[in-house]
């Protein structure tokens, strides 16, 4: 495979960002290798980093190069700071960035395909938040989304508390206004998704028994199922860490609802 470390000016968000890209790569004679490429245009999975990291984490913490080799898939991770993949009331607009200009920008410099069947997006922690709000505003766009240990509550009072002495202001993030019942409350956009007709993404959810946010991944996960939506849902011993990551997202990858398998 392919690796890209890909900085680029960013039209919505006024500035230089950057994104590490991991591409397909045909290859017989590497040794320890299986990779694999199938087509001209290559599926593609989002996937995003949590609150303290940075475009590289995945790659740095995870094997997520090595497992998605044999796949033929391709992988995006952007840059997108402390602002929750969100339009920030004190700052950029990076969920119109993350939904609209990303996906295009990259389609430009590689060969991704555009298809709705070929696109996902997973992400942990913040990205699980990011992830779930992408695709449940964006059902056309993609096929499936999936959430390690999210951050899929975000009305809890609890993260405006421990945000008040932090240099993530919550009040920056979201303003001083509740989020329940906007575009940025994912229970919210569950009940939307479930009135609302045309397709809907495969979703999956998974969170270790011992994460702080187990409380709130039950919340979304009981939500998820008074809907329509297909879930899958997966728990066993874990905490907020890169362990648990670094298995999990094997399973999203054995999930993934990818036409080449």
């Amino acid at each position: 495979m392919a690796m890209i470390q890909c900085h680029f000016y960013s039209e919505v968000l006024a500035l230089s960002t950057s994104m590490t890209v991991i591409l397909p790569q045909r290859t017989t004679t590497q040794i320890g290798m299986e990779n694999s490429q199938f087509g001209d245009k290559h599926p593609t999975l989002y996937l995003l980093h949590g609150l303290t990291d940075d475009d590289s984490v995945w790659l740095r913490r995870t094997s997520i190069e090595r497992y998605v080799a044999p796949l033929g898939l391709a992988v995006v991770m952007p840059q997108v700071h402390l602002s929750f993949y969100t339009d920030m009331a004190q700052g950029n607009k990076y969920f119109t960035f993350l939904s609209e200009e990303l996906p295009e920008i990259a389609r430009s410099f590689f060969h991704l395909s555009a298809a709705r069947e070929d696109n996902f997006v997973a992400g942990l922690s913040m990205g699980g938040y990011g992830a779930m709000k992408l695709a449940l505003r964006n059902p056309n766009q993609y096929a499936a989304a999936a959430s390690l240990s999210g951050a899929l509550n975000m009305s809890n009072p609890m993260f405006k508390e421990e945000w008040k002495d932090s240099p993530l202001k919550y009040n920056q993030v979201f303003g001083d206004q509740p989020i329940a019942g906007t575009d940025n409350d994912i229970l919210w956009l569950l009940q939307q998704r479930n009135q609302a007709e045309g397709v809907n993404p495969l979703i999956y959810q998974c969170c270790g028994t011992e994460d702080f946010l187990y409380e709130d991944n039950q919340i979304f996960k009981k939500a998820c199922e008074q809907t329509n939506l297909n879930l899958t849902y997966e728990e066993g011993s874990g905490n907020h860490e890169w362990g648990y990551w670094d298995t999990k997202i094997q399973d999203v990858l054995n999930w993934l609802p990818l036409r080449n398998k």
